[in-house]
């Protein structure tokens, strides 16, 4: 996908989440169950996570209301007004939040023993740019930490199916893009991108890191693995 099409399709996601932020944190307050699972292979206490694509910061609540010791969360996103909504954590999260667009730019200079990438790679435009931002949240991992990540199977139930509308003539996307509407509120369109089971593949390969656990959740609408770093390094 050439640089002019990406940078479309993340202008109409920057556009629909500035258009629908109060909608969108008002129907993301309650944790994913698919999280739940993750934690039979993470273990707790963390020390610090890394939330790529963090929206209004439920991961840090979340993990706050599972362990007792304070840890560091820093949260990365390209909307700053869901980025107000979460800076309301509990006094232990020592919070650091970030407002830059990872989709198509750099990820911060930073490592934590966890880093999540929930609710992100739908929106991320063009196969080898996903591949590349995998390869850049693995380096971020810490060693004997983990990476977590959800992809999003919209396309397999029919109430999605029925949002999607047809793109103008003057774009050329890729297979499995979609341009969706949401229904909550205000009316907007959103670019999501359908990973199947092949592309899921490539991902977890892009990372060079190991599963650890893969699963499906949250009524099946999010295939979940969890990778680790080794502790120590093979030379």
């Amino acid at each position: 996908m050439d640089s002019e099409t990406q940078g479309r399709l993340n202008q109409i996601n920057r556009e629909f989440y500035c258009r629908t932020a109060a909608d969108f944190d008002a129907s993301r307050q309650k944790a994913w169950p698919g999280w739940e699972r993750m934690l039979a292979v993470v273990d707790l206490p963390l020390q610090s996570v890394l939330d790529i694509g963090c929206g209004n910061g439920r991961l840090a609540r979340f993990l706050a209301e599972r362990q007792a010791g304070a840890f560091t969360y820093i949260g990365v996103d390209s909307n700053a007004e869901l980025l107000t909504y979460a800076r309301c954590q509990p006094a232990r999260v020592k919070l650091e939040l970030i407002e830059q667009d990872v989709i198509l730019g750099s990820l911060p200079a930073r490592s934590a023993q966890l880093v999540a990438l929930f609710g992100l790679l739908h929106h991320v435009p063009g196969s080898e740019r996903r591949r590349e931002l995998l390869r850049a949240a693995a380096a971020c991992v810490a060693p004997g930490g983990w990476l977590a990540l959800a992809a999003w199977r919209f396309y397999e139930q029919e109430r999605f199916r029925r949002r999607i509308l047809p793109w103008p003539d003057d774009i050329a996307v890729e297979r499995h893009d979609y341009l969706l509407d949401w229904r909550r509120g205000e009316r907007a369109l959103r670019y999501c991108h359908y990973i199947d089971d092949d592309e899921h593949a490539s991902l977890i390969a892009a990372s060079g890191l190991t599963v650890i656990a893969d699963y499906r959740a949250d009524g099946g609408l999010n295939r979940y693995t969890v990778l680790r770093r080794e502790a120590v390094e093979r030379g």
